[in-house]
């Protein structure tokens, strides 16, 4: 857990808390229907921690899924996340995910414009 510190102009950031990945038990997006950037992760006990986005919280829950992929393959449970956003079948993965989420949107929203202004014949 890092701790964000602006003494003046600076800006400082400070490791309050680490954790093995191997003892978490779950994260708890707390509700996956909202915008907000609050979830738990549950260790030993339950840290309720707060991420700078909605956006910065899914990428968290994705990467931290990965690593448990790759490296621990223990049933880490993620519950309260909209799964759309936390797989990387979905159709909105990417490597760079809320900018290509954002333009994909866009892409497709012009597309049903422009089909919409066309005329059937």
């Amino acid at each position: 857990m890092v701790k964000h510190l602006r003494v003046d102009r600076e800006e400082k950031y400070e490791i309050v808390e680490k954790w093995f990945l191997k003892d978490l038990e779950m994260i708890d997006g707390k509700e996956a229907d909202t915008d907000n950037p609050y979830f738990d992760m549950h260790f030993h006990k339950v840290y309720n921690l707060e991420a700078y986005s909605c956006a910065s919280k899914y990428t968290f829950a994705r990467t931290l899924n990965k690593l448990n992929e790759m490296y621990l393959k223990k049933d880490l449970k993620i519950v309260n996340f909209d799964e759309t956003y936390l797989n990387d079948d979905s159709i909105w993965s990417s490597n760079n995910r809320d900018c290509l989420v954002l333009m994909r949107i866009c892409f497709y929203a012009s597309n049903l414009l422009c089909l919409s202004l066309c005329p059937l014949s």
